[in-house]
């Protein structure tokens, strides 16, 4: 083989190389962002804040430990949380579910 001929192979194989390692590396990144989730105090405060909108609040909390959910055959990894307020001189507690990987609340309720 000429030396040419072996430079090119060369060139060849290291671009092959670059190419195969660069679409690796942002599949693993976008696996790793999938995966990861937001912290449960930031989905709080979050509620904390429409909640805010409307008045007053007395307490509130969110479980830290993630709970599996399927709602209309889709699985959800969540949170589990509550607010405690005052409506017409009453203590009244709501507890909400919410998406750990995107932070949406996905039902509010009344307890």
């Amino acid at each position: 083989m000429e030396k040419s001929s072996k430079l090119n192979w060369l060139g060849m194989g290291l671009a092959f190389g670059t190419v195969v390692g660069a679409v690796g590396g942002i599949v693993a990144t976008h696996c790793y962002h999938k995966r990861q989730t937001i912290h449960p105090e930031i989905i709080l405060e979050n509620v904390k804040t429409f909640f805010l909108a409307e008045g007053s609040i007395e307490g509130s909390w969110i479980e830290f430990s993630r709970h599996p959910l399927r709602k209309f055959a889709i699985e959800y990894d969540t949170y589990t949380g509550g607010i405690t307020r005052k409506e017409d001189d009453q203590i009244v507690q709501y507890e909400f579910i919410a998406d750990a990987h995107t932070g949406t609340v996905l039902d509010i309720y009344r307890v």
